[in-house]
């Protein structure tokens, strides 16, 4: 069991990809990081050397930070997060714990340039609907908490790409696209080598819901009437987006954790010697 001041790999897999993940904060030394440079799912990069400067900005919030075995360099990180005002904790046994873990890993070679604050930008058709929604929620709960989403028209997707530095993705021709009979939310899951039986389920719900393909999987139809009605009640594109979150969240939630649920009217009746 994970001590005062640490989280253990165990604890810290339950939380990601969900709204109530910490800020993961990677200080493995630049030699560490060389050897392996995969990183946690949403991590970010630090330089343990300079965390008078930066553990300010995380003031307030609830922060894991990872070394390459969970001693001195995440553990002074640690300290000083907590001092600037952050709830901080360190990975019980740091990356190599994480890895023996069996813990989801992102490469970051995949990832497009970040912008000059840090950011991913991606852009892709407006008026989504399925992989437009999925893909965005999977990049901000798996790989770049900040990235920023331009919803343009078709036919200016390719120029806006160019002229604002943005990554196009679920569009015809595109890297980030449909590939075969997989959907973009697929390629990613691929790209980023994020692979989980959660992610899996998941990806076989987006991929039937987003290619009319709804016999596929028995959830799939629920998906995409949610997501055509959420298309309707909201005009703007990147209100439609927030408001999406949690609905994926809720089917993630579903894969990893209640797929040998079910429910059932009426309920069993009780057995105190109530009326039934």
């Amino acid at each position: 069991m994970a001590g005062p001041d640490f989280i253990s790999a165990t604890q810290l897999a339950r939380l990601v990809g969900t709204p109530d993940a910490p800020v993961i904060v990677d200080v493995r030394t630049d030699e560490d990081h060389a050897r392996d440079p995969r990183m946690l799912p949403a991590a970010i990069r630090r330089d343990f050397r300079t965390v008078d400067e930066w553990s300010g900005a995380l003031a307030g919030r609830v922060v894991a930070v990872v070394c390459q075995r969970g001693l001195k360099l995440s553990q002074g990180a640690a300290a000083w997060l907590r001092h600037a005002g952050a709830r901080a904790e360190t990975l019980e046994g740091g990356f190599e714990g994480w890895v023996a873990a069996g813990g989801l890993l992102v490469r970051p070679d995949r990832l497009p340039a970040a912008d000059r604050q840090g950011r991913t930008v991606w852009v892709t058709r407006a008026r989504p609907k399925i992989d437009r929604i999925a893909c965005p929620w999977l990049i901000r709960r798996f790989v770049d908490p900040q990235a920023v989403f331009l919803f343009v028209a078709a036919s200016e997707v390719a120029a806006v790409a160019e002229r604002f530095a943005a990554t196009p993705f679920d569009i015809e021709g595109a890297f980030w696209s449909h590939r075969g009979p997989d959907c973009t939310f697929q390629t990613m899951l691929a790209e980023f080598t994020l692979h989980s039986d959660a992610l899996a389920r998941l990806a076989a719900i987006i991929c039937a819901a987003d290619t009319d393909r709804l016999d596929q999987a028995p959830q799939a139809a629920g998906l995409l009437a949610a997501s055509l009605g959420l298309s309707r009640m909201y005009r703007d594109d990147l209100a439609q987006l927030d408001a999406s979150m949690g609905l994926y969240d809720a089917f993630y939630r579903w894969a990893r954790d209640a797929t040998g649920e079910t429910h059932d009217w009426p309920a069993p009746a009780a057995t105190t010697g109530q009326p039934r």
